[in-house]
């Protein structure tokens, strides 16, 4: 019996937040990725939505066993979904893929929208940047919506979890799509 694989999109692109083996670049066909409020959290999430017209890049990893307990435990607001027929890729055989969204019943629509933490949209994109390039990394802000979320300035005292260090560079990459896409900054208080 073969492993499963799951698609990630967000912060499992990024190959320092998980050990999952076998890391492939893949691509997701119908989806696109969206920042969400999911009550009670403090800030946004990012998900991924159904679109038909969309296709998203991200990567997929194996899971030893089948043992989903973990993965599922990280992204424990999310359902897991299949998404084997969807899912293009560069391995010999076929695989059974999973993809984690956000029920759209949990998008929340509050007074004040919860914003993104700068420290986790820094860890999404250096993954993108490291797997697939400055080009990779546009097309992660073309393929993801309400970019109309406040971001968060956490750098200096970073509340996502799995935080990383950028590079100058990649650290430059953030900041230049931010201004380009107009993004309301918040200063932490």
């Amino acid at each position: 019996m073969n492993d499963p694989y799951f698609f990630g999109y967000g912060s499992l692109v990024n190959r320092n937040t998980h050990t999952y083996p076998g890391a492939e670049k893949a691509r997701l066909k119908g989806w696109r990725r969206a920042w969400v409020h999911v009550d009670p959290w403090p800030s946004a999430v990012l998900t991924a939505v159904a679109d038909p017209e969309t296709e998203i890049d991200g990567l997929i990893a194996s899971v030893p066993g089948a043992d989903w307990a973990a993965l599922d435990a990280r992204e424990h607001n999310y359902d897991r979904l299949p998404a084997t027929h969807q899912v293009t890729h560069g391995l010999d055989r076929p695989l059974d893929v999973a993809v984690y969204a956000v029920h759209p019943d949990l998008h929340a629509q509050p007074e004040r929208r919860a914003p993104i933490l700068l420290s986790y949209l820094d860890v999404v994109v250096q993954g993108y940047l490291r797997e697939f390039g400055p080009q990779g990394a546009a097309q992660f802000f073309a393929t993801t919506d309400n970019w109309d979320t406040p971001v968060l300035d956490d750098r200096t005292l970073p509340r996502y979890p799995r935080h990383k260090v950028l590079t100058d560079d990649e650290r430059a990459v953030v900041d230049r799509w931010l201004a380009e896409i107009e993004a309301v900054m918040l200063a932490l208080d």
